[in-house]
Order: C-alpha cells, then structure tokens, then sequence
C-alpha cells in the first residue's frame, strides 16, 4: 500500500509563507491527491486537492494564497501557502482519498 510523508511545517509570522510536501512511497500519479487540516477538537477539512490531470480545487478561505501542485516524477504533491493568517494554524494532512490512510501530518503554526 501507497504511504505518505508530510512536511513543511513549521512557525511563521502572519503574512509569512511556507511550502509543505507530501511524498509517496509509490507512483500516485493517476489519483487526485488532496491537503487536509485539522485544528484541535475539530474534523479534518479539505484544504486542496488536485486530480491526475492537474485540475485543482481550494476551500475559499485560502484562493488565491494557496497553490496545490504535483511532481509525478518526484511522487510529490505540493502545498504552497502564502500570506498566511492566525487561522491557518492547523495540522496539515495530505492523501489519496479512499487509498491511503492519515499520516502524522506536519504542523503549521501562524502567531507574531
């Protein structure tokens, strides 16, 4: 089974810009692959999430700062985040949905 590492995270200023990666143990690159966040005592939302074509699609809170790219020879998905906000502060998941299970997620923390 295809299993995924996250990271990127870290602690940056608000307006800040961090860019987290999610690599595969496997080729992934003819499945959609989604960027998930979750802050504590709530559910996992969707963030981002492109398909094998590179379509992409983003919660509206986070267009036009937010970019989701592929690397299919790299088995890499990609999440560039900029102008980031106190709200943004999450534990970051990325997966193939209905294919993978939850990683450790990495951890973005947005505070001055």
């Amino acid at each position: 089974q295809v299993q995924l590492v996250e990271s990127g995270g870290g602690l940056v200023q608000p307006g800040g810009s961090l860019r987290l990666s999610c690599v595969a143990s496997g080729s992934i690159d003819r499945f959609p692959v989604g960027w998930y966040r979750r802050t504590p005592g709530n559910q996992r939302d969707l963030v981002a999430i492109i398909t094998s074509g590179g379509n992409t699609n983003y919660r509206d809170s986070v267009k036009g700062r937010f970019t989701i790219s592929r690397d299919n020879a790299k088995n890499t998905v990609y999440l560039d985040m900029n102008n980031l906000r106190p709200e943004d502060a999450a534990v970051y998941y990325c997966t193939v949905p209905g294919l993978t299970d939850w990683a450790q997620g990495t951890q973005v923390t947005v505070s001055s």
